[in-house]
């Protein structure tokens, strides 16, 4: 039997953090500190609610973050 795999790693940052900024800033910024998928998101988006380890999501509204979550 195979063994089960260890999940990567998130970065520490906190989510909080990108609320406000600029959506492209934001995005850069969680690319470089390690997030391996980063979505814009309207508000009102329908999204699944599947965790996927790595990734980080932003609602943008006007061109900034107004809402950030993992998964």
């Amino acid at each position: 039997m195979a063994p089960i795999p260890t999940p990567p790693t998130e970065p520490g940052d906190s989510p909080d953090a990108y609320v406000g900024l600029a959506a492209d800033r934001a995005e850069h910024l969680a690319r470089e500190r390690g997030w391996s998928s980063v979505r814009a998101l309207a508000p009102g988006t329908i999204v699944t609610m599947e965790y996927r380890v790595g990734r980080l999501n932003f609602e943008v509204r006007d061109g900034r973050v107004a809402r950030a979550w993992k998964g």
